[in-house]
């Protein structure tokens, strides 16, 4: 059995992808919930969700009704995505990546595709559309993915 196919015997799409939307619902953002679940041979091997990193406080001890103080970009100033909260835990165990599923959420922006290609992350199955979420005329993190040979799915419940 191919150890990045292992729905040949066990429907664990559902159960990461599931995983991932329960995590979404521990982030402390008030804007939007995002999880992720890294898995590595059928194993998970770190999880996360989008917020402050690790060791920093959470938007809603500062800001409870407004979150995150924003960016000269409008953008949360404290807050990372989920992905790279996740790939941030996996490297700080010290973990290898490199042939890894990403499940997620919400699919990756394009700076989180790049950090995904970079840490050689081989799959993504993501739940909803980031294009969708923000209003974009493309997926252009996506996009990225399949450029640089990384094979995306995305699931449905």
């Amino acid at each position: 059995m191919d150890k990045n196919n292992i729905t040949e015997t066990y429907d664990y799409h559902t159960t990461f992808i599931k995983s991932a939307m329960e995590l979404a619902e521990h982030s402390p953002c008030i804007k939007k919930k995002v999880g992720a679940v890294l898995v590595e041979g059928g194993h998970i091997i770190a999880t996360g969700h989008n917020g402050p990193p690790f060791g920093t406080y959470h938007c809603e001890e500062m800001a409870l009704t407004t979150g995150c103080p924003r960016s000269i970009r409008g953008g949360c100033a404290l807050s990372i995505h989920a992905e790279q909260n996740t790939i941030l835990k996996a490297l700080g165990s010290s973990l290898n990546l490199k042939g890894s599923t990403l499940y997620v959420t919400l699919s990756p922006c394009l700076p989180c595709a790049r950090i995904i290609f970079g840490v050689g992350i081989a799959k993504v199955v993501y739940k909803d559309s980031y294009a969708t979420y923000k209003q974009l005329a493309i997926e252009e993190g996506l996009n990225f993915l399949h450029a640089y040979g990384i094979t995306v799915e995305k699931y449905d419940l």
